[in-house]
């Protein structure tokens, strides 16, 4: 008894002695950090020393909007909050096996020494790691049950695993970050008799529950959602998934400013700070964002932290004829958040901005009615109609012009989704779509008339498919399945889209959607478009034997300046490159997608996979992806980065390293970007006069950490030369 008495006595002084010895260091180390009047420094320690890797948050509510700045601990636990605008913060600790510790009153010149607290268990740390984390925990049906035959539950729609992957990221995770605490779980769900109930009744909440309750249908809506039940059925017992690595090496040096911006119901579907193609374009002025939920261009001024908003205007007036809100207007069933209460109404229905040389915001937007003019229509004088009669568009074109602090409203046959400016003097401005065309505006052109017609042209997607290095004379639109003696359309729902710098006349797109592989396009509109748009498409590898690594579901497309396409496969999770000159075959009967498996290069996205996966199971899902062109971030020219929709993450990949470089933002959690873009403000001041900058881009802010009265936030992506850096 008494040697128990004084091994216990013993570990007593030992646990004294080593927190007198970790404070000891944190003011020691403490010493080592050069705090200037407006950073905020110091230690992070736990009980067993420092800790590395892990996050220290500074938030205050006293500027005009909520702010927050966010870096990571080094080695020896010490980290620098730099370049804080004046005023009273909240600092506190966030870290994997952590659990949040208290936050603690400082202002900028303070020196702090901040205690970890370790997490009571695995399930307590879990509640920080990232959505895709706990998505990982999902079971995925087997490979052996496909095709779907309908009488086992899974529609034929569903012919390999890999449409059920793809077709739960191109359709749930489009809009939700699946694996989030707000989907993983079911509010009340003791209100149902099952959990499979529980989860009928949730895809059918809101405004957009008959089309998510729709949705489920592709997969056999029984047998999906025992599947969601099944999962969450797991997580509520228990389960927990692996623990994420901290962030190393260049990780450490991230700093992240956020700002929320819109309001507690804004989608802000994508941001825009500068000229792709000259980053130094709008340096220091203001952030834009097009709040797709409620028609409204947003900014932030990150000079005064202040934000705002603007209407946009439409032609029409919404409620007549066939133009109205693209969000339902009806509440489907109540939600558990909003009730019965409308509150998104959007007949703009505006998706992606773009800054032109002239500092304006360029966006596609609807401006009226989806039925077209006559010129668009057969039966037009109009060579593009001619060749390609459309009928409907359901979202044209619009710009903001700062200096005027007006907008202008364009007409276009084509539907509208991405857009793009071409590398070329000409200023024409690409457009994807939502059918198997790609339009085009000559900015140029009408500026000088103000004739939209004139200024616009489009082409169909169509394949050479039978090798005679033209399109067909007697091609008409919708000719069906692939067949050699034929030319072919294309009709994907084109989404990614961008010109190649190396070659005029010429731009890439990505297909989205099912079936698996999908594919990425390029369109050639030669010197005389309509009649000579030729396409050529690959299919990133797929069931092919000749195939080291396989993937599937191009849905974002950048490209380096000397022509290599990028693009992050949605569906299987990786980033994918892909260099047409190592391409033997680009038409012809055997250009059937899988011809130019060489040139491809596939890279797995970091994670985890689905449980029962056998190819491509990646828990992550890639909205878009991007190419940072002129080193914005400061890891190098032409570095792609996928947006980790899931993962609360960006994610830089080095391809001379072969590494991935995860950019994380670990509060508030929920991080979803569709978008990102970079800017040079100042290219004399290192990292502070570059980054990059990405939104929240949530189609439920309500979801986000924090819950209903949370708004979504932009954040600013740095990389300084050491975790210490001023």
């Amino acid at each position: 008894m008494k040697i128990f008495q004084t091994l216990g006595s013993l570990r007593g002084h030992l646990t004294v002695f080593i927190i007198t010895m970790s404070l000891n260091f944190g003011s020691l180390a403490n010493a080592q950090i050069a705090v200037d009047a407006d950073d905020i420094g110091g230690v992070v320690s736990g009980s067993k020393g420092p800790e590395a890797g892990v996050w220290v948050i500074a938030e205050t509510d006293e500027l005009d909007t909520l702010y927050r700045k966010i870096v990571v601990t080094d080695d020896e636990g010490r980290f620098l909050l730099p370049d804080l605008p004046k005023a009273n913060y909240g600092v506190w600790v966030r870290g994997y096996g952590l659990a949040d510790s208290e936050p603690v009153n400082a202002s900028p010149g303070s020196r702090l020494d901040l205690r970890a607290v370790q997490a009571a268990n695995a399930q307590e740390a879990a509640q920080v790691y990232p959505a895709s984390y706990w998505n990982s925990l999902m079971e995925v049906p087997p490979a052996s049950e496909f095709p779907g035959t309908g009488e086992n539950g899974i529609t034929p729609l569903m012919q390999t695993q890999a449409d059920w992957i793809d077709g739960l990221k191109q359709g749930c995770q489009l809009c939700h970050q699946l694996g989030n605490k707000a989907t993983r779980e079911v509010p009340n769900i003791e209100q149902y008799e099952t959990t499979e109930a529980a989860w009928d009744r949730r895809t059918k909440a809101g405004q957009r529950g008959g089309r998510m309750s729709a949705y489920l249908g592709r997969f056999g809506k029984d047998h999906v959602i025992e599947h969601f039940a099944d999962w969450t059925n797991r997580i509520m017992q228990g389960e927990v998934p692996p623990m994420p690595p901290r962030p190393q090496g260049e990780e450490r040096n991230v700093v992240l400013t956020q700002w929320e911006w819109s309001n507690e119901v804004g989608y802000i579907h994508d941001e825009i700070a500068t000229d792709k193609r000259d980053p130094q374009i709008n340096a220091n002025g203001l952030i834009y964002g097009v709040d797709l939920a409620n028609d409204q261009l947003v900014w932030m001024d990150p000079e005064t932290n202040e934000v705002g908003e603007k209407d946009l205007p439409v032609r029409d007036v919404p409620g007549e004829g066939d133009f109205g809100s693209y969000v339902p207007t009806q509440v489907f069933e109540s939600s558990s958040y909003w009730g019965d209460e409308v509150i998104w109404n959007n007949p703009a229905n505006p998706h992606n901005p773009m800054m032109d040389a002239k500092g304006r915001i360029w966006m596609t937007q609807q401006i009226r009615g989806p039925r077209n003019p006559d010129w668009c229509k057969k039966g037009s004088d109009n060579p593009f109609s001619q060749h390609y009669p459309i009928d409907r568009a359901k979202r044209h074109a619009s710009y903001y012009d700062p200096a005027t602090d007006e907008f202008e409203l364009i007409d276009t046959c084509f539907n509208t989704h991405h857009l793009q400016f071409d590398f070329e003097d000409d200023e024409r401005l690409y457009f994807s779509s939502v059918d198997s065309m790609i339009g085009w505006l000559d900015v140029k052109e009408y500026e000088r008339t103000g004739d939209a017609q004139a200024a616009q042209g489009w082409c169909p997607m169509i394949v050479d498919t039978n090798g005679d290095g033209r399109i067909t004379s007697d091609w008409v639109p919708g000719n069906g399945e692939f067949d050699p003696t034929k030319d072919k359309e294309m009709a994907s729902r084109w989404y990614g889209i961008i010109p190649d710098p190396t070659e005029p006349n010429v731009v890439w797109a990505a297909g989205a959607g099912g079936p698996a592989p999908g594919h990425i396009a390029r369109l050639d509109l030669g010197d005389n478009p309509p009649s000579t748009c030729i396409t050529e498409f690959y299919e990133p590898p797929f069931e092919n034997p000749e195939a080291e690594i396989e993937g599937f579901g191009p849905r974002g497309i950048d490209i380096t300046t000397d022509g290599i396409v990028w693009t992050a496969l949605s569906g299987s999770g990786h980033i994918a490159s892909f260099d047409r000159s190592k391409c033997d075959v680009f038409n012809g009967p055997t250009a059937t997608g899988q011809q130019c498996p060489q040139g491809w290069k596939l890279h797995a996205t970091p994670g985890p996979q689905m449980k029962g996966v056998e190819t491509g199971g990646s828990a992550d899902f890639h909205y878009y992806n991007w190419v940072d062109q002129f080193n914005t971030l400061g890891l190098g020219d032409n570095v792609p980065i996928a947006t980790g929709s899931s993962s609360d993450s960006l994610l830089a990949f080095l391809p001379e390293k072969e590494e991935f470089v995860i950019m994380r933002v670990p509060y508030p959690l929920g991080f979803y970007s569709r978008g990102l873009d970079g800017r040079i403000d100042d290219p004399d001041a290192g990292w502070k006069g570059r980054g990059v900058w990405a939104n929240y881009g949530t189609n439920t802010v309500w979801h986000l950490e924090g819950g209903k009265g949370t708004k979504g936030s932009l954040v600013k992506f740095q990389i300084r030369p050491d975790p210490l850096a001023h």
